[in-house]
Protein backbone atom coordinates (compact mmCIF):
# COMPACT_ATOMS: atom_id res chain seq x y z
CA UNK A 1 0.00 0.00 0.00
CA UNK A 2 0.99 3.47 -0.88
CA UNK A 3 2.50 5.81 1.80
CA UNK A 4 -0.47 8.74 1.90
CA UNK A 5 2.10 10.88 2.44
CA UNK A 6 4.10 10.39 -0.63
CA UNK A 7 4.01 13.39 -2.93
CA UNK A 8 2.89 12.68 -6.89
CA UNK A 9 5.54 13.56 -9.14
CA UNK A 10 3.34 16.13 -10.34
CA UNK A 11 2.91 17.80 -6.87
CA UNK A 12 6.75 17.29 -6.33
CA UNK A 13 8.59 18.38 -9.71
CA UNK A 14 5.10 20.69 -10.74
CA UNK A 15 3.13 22.18 -8.21
CA UNK A 16 2.39 24.93 -9.93
CA UNK A 17 1.51 23.26 -13.25
CA UNK A 18 -2.06 24.51 -14.76
CA UNK A 19 -2.33 21.50 -17.21
CA UNK A 20 -5.84 20.01 -17.23
CA UNK A 21 -4.98 16.74 -17.11
CA UNK A 22 -1.94 17.02 -14.39
CA UNK A 23 -1.55 20.48 -13.04
CA UNK A 24 -1.94 20.04 -8.96
CA UNK A 25 -2.69 24.10 -9.22
CA UNK A 26 -5.52 23.69 -11.89
CA UNK A 27 -8.20 23.46 -9.35
CA UNK A 28 -11.10 22.53 -12.30
CA UNK A 29 -8.29 19.72 -13.89
CA UNK A 30 -8.19 16.33 -13.36
CA UNK A 31 -5.36 16.06 -11.04
CA UNK A 32 -3.90 13.08 -12.05
CA UNK A 33 -1.42 11.91 -9.62
CA UNK A 34 1.49 9.58 -10.67
CA UNK A 35 3.59 7.32 -8.88
CA UNK A 36 7.16 5.62 -9.78
CA UNK A 37 7.26 2.11 -10.57
CA UNK A 38 10.33 -0.03 -11.97
CA UNK A 39 9.55 0.66 -15.69
CA UNK A 40 7.47 3.76 -15.29
CA UNK A 41 4.77 5.58 -13.51
CA UNK A 42 1.29 4.24 -11.78
CA UNK A 43 -1.99 6.13 -11.26
CA UNK A 44 -5.21 5.46 -9.74
CA UNK A 45 -8.14 7.63 -10.96
CA UNK A 46 -11.65 8.17 -9.64
CA UNK A 47 -13.84 9.09 -11.65
CA UNK A 48 -16.79 11.58 -11.70
CA UNK A 49 -20.23 11.77 -12.65
CA UNK A 50 -19.05 15.16 -14.67
CA UNK A 51 -16.41 12.66 -16.94
CA UNK A 52 -19.38 10.87 -18.77
CA UNK A 53 -20.13 10.88 -22.49
CA UNK A 54 -23.56 9.48 -22.19
CA UNK A 55 -25.09 7.56 -18.87
CA UNK A 56 -22.29 5.38 -17.08
CA UNK A 57 -19.32 5.71 -18.82
CA UNK A 58 -16.77 7.19 -19.11
CA UNK A 59 -15.72 10.14 -21.85
CA UNK A 60 -13.12 8.99 -24.36
CA UNK A 61 -11.56 13.01 -24.50
CA UNK A 62 -11.13 12.16 -21.09
CA UNK A 63 -9.44 8.83 -21.28
CA UNK A 64 -7.09 10.22 -23.54
CA UNK A 65 -5.94 13.05 -21.38
CA UNK A 66 -5.52 10.74 -18.41
CA UNK A 67 -3.18 8.47 -20.75
CA UNK A 68 -1.53 11.40 -22.69
CA UNK A 69 -0.83 13.01 -19.14
CA UNK A 70 0.48 9.75 -17.50
CA UNK A 71 2.57 9.14 -20.71
CA UNK A 72 4.06 12.26 -20.66
CA UNK A 73 5.35 12.39 -16.69
CA UNK A 74 6.85 8.71 -17.53
CA UNK A 75 8.51 9.76 -19.98
CA UNK A 76 10.13 13.06 -18.14
CA UNK A 77 10.78 10.84 -15.36
CA UNK A 78 12.69 7.82 -17.23
CA UNK A 79 14.57 11.30 -19.28
CA UNK A 80 15.69 12.67 -15.59
CA UNK A 81 17.28 9.43 -14.49
CA UNK A 82 18.61 8.30 -18.25
CA UNK A 83 20.53 11.67 -17.93
CA UNK A 84 21.06 11.81 -14.31
CA UNK A 85 19.63 15.10 -13.98
CA UNK A 86 18.04 16.63 -10.46
CA UNK A 87 14.96 17.92 -11.84
CA UNK A 88 12.75 16.35 -14.94
CA UNK A 89 12.84 18.38 -18.27
CA UNK A 90 9.69 19.83 -19.44
CA UNK A 91 8.39 17.16 -22.29
CA UNK A 92 5.44 17.61 -24.70
CA UNK A 93 3.28 14.97 -26.86
CA UNK A 94 5.22 14.25 -30.29
CA UNK A 95 3.00 11.92 -31.17
CA UNK A 96 0.27 9.96 -29.43
CA UNK A 97 -2.20 6.77 -30.56
CA UNK A 98 -5.24 5.99 -28.05
CA UNK A 99 -7.15 2.94 -28.60
CA UNK A 100 -10.36 2.35 -26.93
CA UNK A 101 -11.05 -1.63 -26.30
CA UNK A 102 -14.49 -1.32 -24.20
CA UNK A 103 -16.37 1.01 -22.51
CA UNK A 104 -15.01 2.45 -19.07
CA UNK A 105 -17.88 2.37 -16.53
CA UNK A 106 -17.72 5.29 -14.31
CA UNK A 107 -18.15 4.81 -10.30
CA UNK A 108 -14.76 2.70 -10.55
CA UNK A 109 -11.20 3.19 -9.55
CA UNK A 110 -9.05 3.17 -12.85
CA UNK A 111 -5.59 1.85 -12.65
CA UNK A 112 -3.70 2.93 -15.11
CA UNK A 113 0.19 2.40 -15.90
CA UNK A 114 2.50 3.80 -18.31
CA UNK A 115 6.04 2.09 -19.32
CA UNK A 116 9.08 3.31 -20.93
CA UNK A 117 9.53 1.37 -24.21
CA UNK A 118 13.05 2.83 -25.23
CA UNK A 119 14.56 5.99 -24.61
CA UNK A 120 17.09 8.31 -26.09
CA UNK A 121 18.76 11.39 -24.69
CA UNK A 122 15.81 14.09 -25.40
CA UNK A 123 12.82 11.45 -26.07
CA UNK A 124 11.25 8.12 -24.62
CA UNK A 125 9.05 5.92 -26.01
CA UNK A 126 5.78 4.89 -24.04
CA UNK A 127 3.03 2.11 -23.60
CA UNK A 128 -0.30 3.24 -20.94
CA UNK A 129 -2.62 0.67 -19.95
CA UNK A 130 -5.96 1.82 -18.20
CA UNK A 131 -7.47 -0.91 -16.51
CA UNK A 132 -11.37 -0.76 -14.52
CA UNK A 133 -12.32 -3.96 -12.45
CA UNK A 134 -9.53 -5.71 -13.71
CA UNK A 135 -10.74 -5.58 -17.82
CA UNK A 136 -8.16 -3.40 -19.95
CA UNK A 137 -10.90 -0.54 -21.36
CA UNK A 138 -8.05 1.53 -23.22
CA UNK A 139 -3.94 1.18 -24.49
CA UNK A 140 -1.92 4.06 -25.91
CA UNK A 141 1.35 4.71 -27.41
CA UNK A 142 3.37 7.67 -27.07
CA UNK A 143 6.70 9.60 -28.15
CA UNK A 144 7.42 12.10 -25.37
CA UNK A 145 10.53 14.68 -26.44
CA UNK A 146 12.57 16.90 -24.02
CA UNK A 147 11.80 20.78 -25.20
CA UNK A 148 14.33 23.07 -25.73
CA UNK A 149 14.53 27.00 -23.98
CA UNK A 150 12.97 28.22 -26.77
CA UNK A 151 9.97 26.21 -26.86
CA UNK A 152 6.68 27.80 -25.36
CA UNK A 153 5.80 25.04 -22.88
CA UNK A 154 9.64 24.90 -21.37
CA UNK A 155 8.77 26.93 -18.60
CA UNK A 156 5.15 25.53 -17.70
CA UNK A 157 6.20 23.66 -14.79
CA UNK A 158 7.87 26.45 -13.26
Amino acid sequence: MRDVKQLSVQEKYAPNSICFGCGPANEKGLQIKSFRTDNGLEMIFETRKEHQAFPGIINGGIISTLLDCHGNWAATMALMDENDDEYPPCTVTATFSLKLRRPTPINTKLEISANIVDITKDRANVKMTLVANGKVCATGEGLFVAVKEDHPAYHRWN
